[in-house]
């Protein structure tokens, strides 16, 4: 094995397949030029200081200091290394220091139920477990993690672990640079995401994986190094050194991002001069109701969830003329695999609400993105799928540099996920995007909805993206769902309703009777039949878009 140590590590023949790599060359290159701001303590005024900054040179020489501490404590290449610590210097220092010695960090989204969360690090078998003092005390009362045999604090002190990340990182100093031999499939990391039905399967991300995604993200969006990014959600901040941008860690809760305070938000973009922005359609959402001018932006980016076309529009008038909106679609198991830019989804708006499904765009090269019959189940060879032809609905698989290829420990969710194409394809493998869709004349890729969410009636499928759209339209709705209540090919389908704020109960019967009416008008909706209003819909806690449609299915099904 070679040593982080290594010269052929940090400089040798064959540069490594590093998401990290390209931090020694920024620092070289502009050292004191800011990599991330983090918000600190708050002022007066209940606004954060942001006074707690790191420079390239900072970045780069104190992830090398914290990852030969590491090394010396046990944890070096292929350790696997659960990181639970909130979004400060602490983390993106940890993980670049990961990333440069070729340990695995396990990370476990914030917004997963708390019993699925105790499964995942059971599944990870992590041999370290760094975290902040809160982490290590669930550690030890919940049971997590029993098999990390290094634990690492963020505290001060080292209650509960072996030692602190401030003891790690002066074992380390002076060390020099760390930059491990990784190669293009080595595992870089496991991510378990928040995902939409069960207990959330651990992506494998090998470095090939981080390193293309960084460049399709800079040529889709033509990313240039100087410019200032709000990342709302923090891990996308890991691409911003690598593509020579400075991130400004918002002051809000990352997995709350509906109750984010937009004038702590408006305060850090006028503050730094932000340029960029990352957010989920909720995050968007609370912008636009704020209704503030965002002069300094150039380029806003969501995605998660599809966005609705009014918090698109509102957006649009917040920005400048020549600013782009851009939602690009995709998964954590590949992204990105398409985008549209926000003039061109207004256009299609008047498709959407009468039952298209959502444009998402073009793929993004060299992505090939393919339409296949839909089934449930596995599909071993791609020879045995059904590639559909243009305007058919079918699943939406993606072969291209990002697309994994596996989760950690889980072959029957692989087997269901991935399909090997030999014949022309290399050995590639192809990701199913559990999503359905289809491609029209003009090579636009439509976003039809999850595949498990379709309801199968007797007289055909109903696609919840052709359908909920439709009934958004109506002034009093919030939002829809669609859920089928039965067996698969003879489910009725019953739409539950959120009623939008300020809307009384007593309003029901009448926007029900005018919901049935603009059913009846539109072919896509008119075998929906039974509508149900619903308090307030479960939703994914990081998103706060993802309607939790099999809590609200049982709901449906206990009121039938």
């Amino acid at each position: 094995m070679t040593s982080a140590h290594d010269p052929a590590a940090a400089g040798g023949r064959t540069p490594p397949c590093n998401i990290a790599a390209r931090l020694p060359e920024l620092a070289a290159r502009a050292p004191d030029q800011v990599a991330m701001r983090c918000p600190g303590r708050r002022g007066a005024d209940g606004l954060a200081r942001y006074d707690q900054t790191l420079t390239y040179r900072e970045l780069d020489g104190r992830s090398d200091a914290i990852g030969a501490g590491l090394q010396a404590r046990g944890i070096d290449r292929g350790t696997r290394t659960v990181v639970m610590v909130r979004p400060s210097p602490a983390f993106f220092l940890l993980m670049f220091a990961l990333f440069k010695i070729g340990a695995v960090p396990v990370l476990v989204d914030p917004g997963i139920d708390r019993r699925a969360l105790r499964q995942c690090l059971d599944e990870a078998e992590a041999d370290a477990f760094i975290g902040i003092p809160l982490a290590q005390v669930a550690r030890v009362v919940l049971g997590w993690a029993k098999s990390a045999r290094i634990r690492v604090t963020t505290g001060r002190r080292a209650v509960l672990a072996d030692a602190t990340l401030a003891a790690i990182e002066a074992q380390g100093a002076g060390a020099g640079a760390q930059l491990a031999a990784t190669a293009p499939d080595d595992v870089a990391a496991i991510l378990f995401t928040s995902g939409s039905t069960g207990v959330p399967k651990g992506v494998v991300y090998r470095h090939r994986h981080f390193v293309a995604q960084v460049d399709m993200l800079r040529e889709a969006f033509g990313l240039q190094p100087g410019g200032v990014d709000l990342p709302t959600f923090p891990p996308f901040a890991l691409f911003d050194p690598a593509l020579g941008l400075t991130s400004i860690i918002p002051d809000m809760d990352p997995t709350r991002p509906a109750r984010a305070d937009p004038r702590r938000l408006h305060a850090a973009i006028a503050r730094f001069g932000v340029d960029q922005l990352f957010g989920s359609p909720a995050l968007m959402a609370v912008l636009a109701a704020h209704g503030k001018a965002l002069p300094t932006l150039k380029r806003v980016t969501s995605a998660g969830a599809p966005v609705p076309a009014a918090v698109v529009a509102r957006m649009r008038e917040l920005l400048p003329e020549d600013a782009q909106f851009w939602t690009p679609y995709g998964a954590t198991e590949c992204l990105p695999v398409a985008v549209i830019e926000g003039q061109e989804l207004q256009a299609t708006r008047a498709a959407t609400e009468s039952g298209a499904g959502t444009c998402v765009g073009r793929p993004v090269a060299p992505n090939e993105v393919r339409i296949i019959r839909i089934t449930d189940d596995a599909i071993p060879d791609w020879s045995r799928a059904e590639v559909l032809p243009t305007g058919e609905i079918g699943e939406i698989t993606v072969a291209g540099p990002t697309a994994t290829d596996t989760y950690f420990r889980r072959d029957a969710q692989t087997r269901l996920a991935k399909i090997r194409e030999e014949e022309g394809g290399g050995g590639r493998v192809v990701h199913r995007m559990g999503d359905v869709g289809y491609f029209d004349d003009a090579g636009r890729l439509w976003f039809c909805g999850r595949k498990s969410h379709r309801v199968e009636t007797a007289s055909g499928p109903l696609y919840t993206e052709q359908v909920e759209p439709v009934f958004n339209t109506h002034p009093d709705v919030r939002r829809t769902a669609l859920v089928g209540l039965g067996p698969l090919g003879a489910q009725r389908p019953v739409l539950c309703v959120e009623l939008a704020p300020g809307v009384a109960r007593g309003a029901w019967s009448r926007v029900e009777r005018e919901l049935r009416a603009i059913a009846d008008a539109h072919p896509r909706t008119a075998a929906v039949d039974a509508f149900l209003r619903h308090p307030g819909f479960p939703v994914d806690i990081r998103h706060n878009a993802k309607i939790g449609r099999e809590r609200l299915a049982q709901w449906a099904k206990d009121r039938h």
